[in-house]
């Protein structure tokens, strides 16, 4: 079975991700004013942001680990039981790795 349209989406996806990772850390790498209190409200933003690449990274690796299941032919099929994921599912999550039985379990 052919999955160029998830592949297709999950390039996409990986792009825009690894974008916004970019961004954060150029926001991060900005210098903190010499103001005590805008330095204090500067590392708040830093840890929400450091919150926001962290997630970024967790996304990247889901994503690149279903382009590699396309690659080497398992994608589609649920790691937990194996049986074929709903071709609904894989649009509306494209990175997931089990069916809707075994992700509710």
């Amino acid at each position: 079975m052919s999955f160029k349209k998830e592949e297709s989406k999950l390039r996409e996806k990986l792009a825009q991700i690894e974008e916004r990772v970019n961004h954060v850390t150029k926001d991060m790498s900005k210098s903190h004013s010499a103001d005590f209190s805008e330095q204090a409200v500067e590392r708040e933003n830093d840890e929400v942001l450091e919150g926001i690449g962290q997630e970024a990274q967790v996304s990247i690796q889901h994503i690149r680990a279903a382009l590699a299941r396309i690659s080497d032919g398992t994608y589609g099929n649920c790691a937990e039981c194996g049986k074929a994921i709903n071709p609904e599912r894989l649009e509306a999550l494209p990175e997931t790795v089990h069916c809707v039985s075994c992700a509710s379990d």
